[in-house]
């Protein structure tokens, strides 16, 4: 039942962290009936990223093509998964792949490399996956005297009292991912005359 659940390429073999990961899956799927849509679904790999000195973030990756089923029931999936690797935060990300630009000194015709596959959609799509149930109502990219660049995201105020505890782990885990720093707020509320 768990080599159904983990997608894994040739000759490579899941860790046990990853069959934890599955067999806690499979568990929800045969108990808890608001999440039979699971039985159809699998996990491409997991990964834990420290977050802090106690605390941890778990990311689990599943098939492109089977996100939106994911995300469906994504929210009381992430909520009894949770539960069950003992309070570490969970995020589940689209598996995507990267296609580097065509070098100019290329002899063999190819096809144009897809605007879903540069590096710059594939970070883009990935922060959407982070932050889920929430959603991205404005991006800034500051640029710092030393060079370097600091993205501030800016998430709606409606999740706020759900996500407000996941901020520094969604910093942390995109920047574990794609290498860049990331700010995550909240919009302002304006008041309304």
């Amino acid at each position: 039942m768990l080599n159904k659940k983990i997608i894994k390429p040739a000759g490579k073999v899941a860790t046990e962290f990853e069959n934890t990961v599955a067999q806690a899956l499979v568990d929800l799927e045969n108990n808890n009936a608001e999440l039979k849509d699971l039985k159809d679904l699998s996990v491409c790999s997991v990964k834990e990223v420290d977050v802090a000195e106690s605390k941890k973030a778990v990311v689990i990756f599943v098939p492109f093509r089977q996100l939106k089923n994911y995300n469906k029931i994504q929210q009381k999936l992430t909520y009894e998964v949770e539960k069950k690797l003992g309070g570490k935060q969970v995020m589940f990300i689209a598996q995507r792949r990267i296609i580097r630009k065509p070098a100019t000194n290329n002899k063999i015709k190819m096809q144009k490399r897809p605007i879903s596959r540069t590096i710059k959609a594939v970070h883009d799509a990935i922060l959407d996956d982070l932050v889920f149930p929430n959603t991205i109502v404005g991006r800034r990219l500051r640029y710092r005297l030393d060079g370097s660049k600091l993205h501030k995201i800016y998430l709606d105020r409606k999740e706020m009292l759900s996500n407000i505890s996941k901020v520094d782990s969604f910093s942390a885990v995109y920047h574990k991912l794609t290498g860049k720093e990331v700010v995550f707020e909240f919009t302002q509320q304006t008041a309304e005359n």
